[in-house]
């Protein structure tokens, strides 16, 4: 089921993509005014049962598609989660999860453009699974985790890699550097593992699976839940794998017109443009 929030005749709604491409609204079926209101309020079997016999509001392409939370709370995000990336990043991933935030505005949804910023030549992509926590905890034990998981969502935590050698919130918060979608698939949906590829221009940049985690998404759950209450509708982008532009050689940045693709098993793939700046 592809869950997607989206704007209608300058409404903004949510629903269901169905396979057919019709588009159901739910947004005024009394489950919640948005996404994150029936993924918080457990309806989304309703939901699911409901468009399934749904009048279509329209076909996905009569919609303007948002990212899948839009009201999204907290996105935190884990750095070398993969040892072949902490490798090529000469990172030393220690113990623990290494976690940072990214801010709403840095991420853009599917078909958006992503912007090259005008100070930096050195945009970089990373594509990960992005975790939609279900149900709100705090010191969430590690047995109980994946119970808080409500479903997945692909994510580019596209980088500015001059900037991140100075300060990693700089590096990774400039306004749409990322993206987030295109929708959002149930937890019930998914079986692990989940194969994750990363095209520029149709080039296979990035290409591993989750088999591959240094912390899977439970021992996630459970260390972010030390510092801070998880709730409904909160993103956790699960880091990425080896590589990334800046470990090419020589390094390759992502420039106007690129194409930037990050495809992953079960769920869809999110393709964003890359454009310059506005001056």
């Amino acid at each position: 089921m592809k869950f997607i929030s989206f704007r209608f005749a300058g409404r903004p709604c949510w629903g269901v993509l169905r396979d057919d491409g019709a588009v159901v609204d739910l947004s005024v079926a009394g489950l919640g005014v948005t996404l994150r209101e029936a993924i918080a309020a457990g309806r989304l079997e309703e939901a699911a049962r409901r468009a399934a016999t749904g009048e279509p509001l329209g076909r996905f392409e009569d919609v303007e598609l948002d990212s899948p939370l839009p009201d999204a709370g907290k996105i935190l995000a884990v750095g070398a989660n993969y040892s072949d990336h902490a490798a090529e990043m000469n990172r030393d991933v220690g113990g623990d999860p290494q976690f940072f935030i990214r801010l709403p505005a840095s991420v853009v949804p599917h078909g958006a453009p992503i912007l090259k910023p005008r100070v930096s030549d050195h945009l970089d992509y990373e594509g990960e699974l992005a975790i939609v926590i279900g149900k709100a905890g705090r010191h969430i034990a590690l047995e109980e985790a994946m119970g808080h998981i409500a479903g997945y969502t692909i994510f580019n935590d596209g980088t500015i890699r001059d900037y991140q050698q100075v300060s990693l919130p700089v590096g990774k918060n400039f306004d749409a550097s990322g993206s987030v979608g295109p929708w959002f698939v149930p937890a019930s949906e998914i079986r692990y593992p989940l194969t994750l590829e990363t095209r520029v221009n149709g080039e296979v940049r990035q290409h591993n699976n989750t088999d591959n985690f240094t912390f899977g998404p439970a021992r996630l759950i459970e260390y972010a839940s030390r510092f801070t209450r998880l709730e409904p509708g909160d993103i956790i982008a699960s880091g990425t794998p080896a590589g990334v532009g800046a470990r090419r050689n020589p390094p390759s940045w992502l420039k106007a017109g690129d194409v930037l693709e990050v495809e992953i098993s079960q769920i869809g793939t999110l393709r964003n443009e890359i454009a310059d700046e506005p001056a």
